[in-house]
């Protein structure tokens, strides 16, 4: 019995934070991966809250971003190509490609079994067909994200090393994992250093008062911690 005691102290402490308090990333970190309890390998997520005017359409918020370090994440790519590029697409690691056949066939079932689409911009035209589908499913290839581009399977292998496509929501948050639990924590803090450095640079022009509002993290299913700034 008296074994177990200091144990759950132990324990406790390890995981009190103060929900009030801005911390640095490190300590962020530190204490996200202690607070998660889940039995996978759990996500770690940062969710910036954006001082813009969702209402009006150049303070959209959206950007690629190469993570240094990826996400852990295994993603399915579809890559809307010509003839002439489904090789090199293929090569690249794309799991789908097509050109015609495949906007039709995703326009006959509505199934989209992919997370990223990638386009080359003589197809923009044609997916028009499905624009609905994607666009509902934020599927849809963009220049604004490096999705839509002459040389698709740069695009590919960019976003199986880890680069992530991020947009701000109807809320004016934006929402963007940064690696797993089991990451190194050092890892982790290069990949957010990487992540806010790019949301910084994005700031519309017309955005006024504080831009970055608030910063938190958190793993799958657990507590967010302030981060400071």
């Amino acid at each position: 019995m008296t074994d177990k005691k200091p144990k759950k102290t132990a324990d406790k402490k390890a995981t009190e934070y103060d929900k009030t308090k801005p911390y640095p990333i490190a300590e962020a970190i530190e204490l996200t991966k202690k607070l998660a309890k889940t039995k996978f390998d759990a996500s770690i997520e940062v969710h910036f809250k954006l001082g813009i005017d969702i209402k009006k359409g150049e303070q959209q918020v959206r950007v690629a971003v190469p993570l240094p370090h990826g996400t852990g994440k295994t993603i399915k790519i579809a890559a809307f190509v010509t003839p002439a590029k489904e090789k090199e697409a293929r090569e690249a690691g794309a799991d789908l490609i097509g050109g015609e056949d495949l906007i039709a066939e995703i326009k006959k079932t509505e199934k989209t079994d992919f997370q990223v689409a990638v386009a080359e911009p003589i197809m923009m035209k044609n997916l028009g067909q499905i624009a609905k589908i994607l666009g509902t499913r934020g599927l849809m290839p963009s220049p604004k994200n490096d999705t839509v581009t002459p040389d698709p399977a740069k695009a590919v292998r960019e976003l199986k090393k880890g680069k992530v496509s991020l947009k701000n929501d109807d809320t004016g948050n934006v929402h963007v994992a940064i690696g797993k639990v089991s990451f190194e924590s050092q890892k982790l803090v290069q990949n957010f250093d990487v992540l806010l450095e790019a949301i910084r640079k994005a700031k519309p022009p017309t955005s006024k008062g504080v831009y970055l509002k608030n910063v938190t993290i958190c793993s799958t299913m657990g507590p967010g911690i302030r981060v400071a700034i």
